[in-house]
């Protein structure tokens, strides 16, 4: 549909996602570490996460949550015209995880790249996707937010093991009837703040070596506290920015569904923006935080069981390692 001003207006019009089958409860840490189910919960509300196979790749997931995407949708992989994989756990450094998406599903006409923002991946990827669509240049792209963090986790540290599992969500934007789908979206980042969550060896600067080895530092180092102080603060300005950008309050608000990292941020942005708790989506007792994973299987769950309704004002809003944040409002078609 052609708005006023000459662009299209993106939404998304289709939702997929796939978690692992193997859920990792809290027993599982109460055997292991120096921790209990009730300490976990009281701090995290996380309850059990999941976790895949050693010979299952990010790939191998994010196309499971893909295909469901591209039915819901009711296209077919070759209508695609690029696909995005919002990732900090990819297959490798290259081919991109979306290359071999694309190989996968035989989206042979896609373009393909990755991105990384950490835990707010997909709502970049959705801020780049949108503008593709809205001015023309693209008519369907696919979106996925894919993470296999039980490769990159410590099981012997007991602040970051017990929060983070594995899962993939996706989605399918495209053009929708004029003043529905992505009304605005807001991304911020500050660089100052990388060393508080980081994945130290693998790259460039720290190379693989006996001693990277060693020192565990192929695995997530976070400072909790301090992310946790960032985190509290981040959600509510990052909606409160996407919502003035496109002329609404946050008493239009329908429906927030935020990044399931621990329920006390989670919480903290519910009271800042003052919306009932029952116009919140929460997994987070189910899955942990499944960073770029996160949004989108929360979405996708809150789809399949008719939590959206058409013309509903809808919140998307996460923040991340770098440190990144973003947000994102949708208007449901």
């Amino acid at each position: 549909m052609i708005l006023s001003n000459g662009s299209w207006s993106a939404g998304i019009i289709g939702t997929g996602s796939y978690v692992p089958e193997a859920v990792l409860k809290n027993s599982y840490f109460e055997e292991r570490l120096d921790t209990d189910d009730q300490w976990i919960v009281s701090r995290t509300g996380i309850k059990e996460r999941r976790r895949v196979r050693p010979d299952i790749a990010t790939s191998d997931i994010a196309t499971y949550a893909a295909l469901k995407a591209i039915e819901d949708a009711k296209l077919k992989p070759e209508d695609l015209d690029m696909i995005i994989v919002a990732t900090v756990t990819p297959d490798m450094a290259f081919p991109s995880t979306a290359c071999i998406v694309q190989k996968n599903i035989g989206a042979e006409n896609a373009a393909a790249l990755d991105i990384s923002a950490a835990c707010s991946g997909f709502i970049y990827g959705l801020s780049i996707a949108s503008q593709f669509i809205k001015y023309g240049s693209m008519k369907n792209i696919l979106l996925i937010g894919a993470e296999t963090l039980s490769k990159i986790t410590d099981y012997n540290d007991r602040n970051t093991c017990v929060l983070f599992g594995d899962g993939a969500g996706a989605a399918v934007i495209s053009s929708v009837e004029e003043g529905f789908g992505i009304l605005s979206t807001y991304m911020g980042s500050d660089g100052r703040g990388g060393e508080l969550l980081k994945l130290p060896a693998g790259g460039s600067r720290l190379p693989a070596s006996e001693e990277t080895i060693a020192n565990s530092l192929h695995f997530i180092k976070m400072d909790g506290s301090e992310v946790f102080k960032f985190a509290i603060k981040i959600m509510g300005e990052a909606a409160e920015k996407a919502l003035s950008l496109c002329g609404m309050r946050k008493e239009d608000i329908d429906y927030l569904i935020p990044h399931q990292a621990n329920i006390r941020i989670i919480e903290s942005a519910t009271k800042r923006l003052k919306i009932d708790k029952d116009k919140v989506f929460i997994n987070v007792e189910k899955y942990g935080n499944m960073s770029a994973a996160s949004v989108a299987v929360a979405l996708d769950e809150a789809k399949r069981t008719n939590k959206l309704n058409k013309g509903e004002l809808v919140v998307l809003v996460a923040f991340g390692g770098g440190l990144t944040w973003g947000s994102a409002v949708i208007k449901w078609s």
